[in-house]
């Protein structure tokens, strides 16, 4: 129970304010140190797949090496998930701008922008 208070504290006095909510793991000092840290307005969930922004994240770079059983070593790695980085940015630029667009924009700016993808490729080659 200490510990998870301390942790707790610790997290508000890096962010400055209480969140809306926190998700954690199922143990049972955490609703508890949660409500005393934070307060009763803290919404406290406990689903364990609130918490995996990160993995949600890299699903779809998993999705590309996995055919390729990983990686032969660290420099393949860092040039492709830079490369692939790269690429899903170009594609998807609105998770960097904050904005939502309809589903025929985004098809339309999908293609306009891999078809100056094919252009540039073309040009270099």
């Amino acid at each position: 129970m200490d510990a998870a208070k301390q942790f707790f504290q610790q997290a508000l006095a890096v962010v400055g304010r209480a969140p809306e909510s926190v998700t954690t793991d199922g143990h049972r000092s955490y609703p508890r140190a949660v409500r005393e840290t934070m307060g009763n307005e803290v919404t406290h969930r406990t689903n364990k797949y609130l918490n995996h922004r990160i993995e949600q994240d890299h699903r779809g770079m998993k999705q590309r090496y996995s055919p390729m059983r990983g990686f032969g070593n660290v420099a393949s790695a860092a040039r492709f998930c830079h490369t692939f980085d790269e690429l899903r940015q170009y594609f998807r630029p609105r998770h960097m701008e904050k904005e939502t667009l309809p589903l025929m924009q985004q098809r339309q700016l999908f293609c306009e922008r891999l078809l100056a993808l094919q252009e540039l490729m073309g040009a270099v080659s």
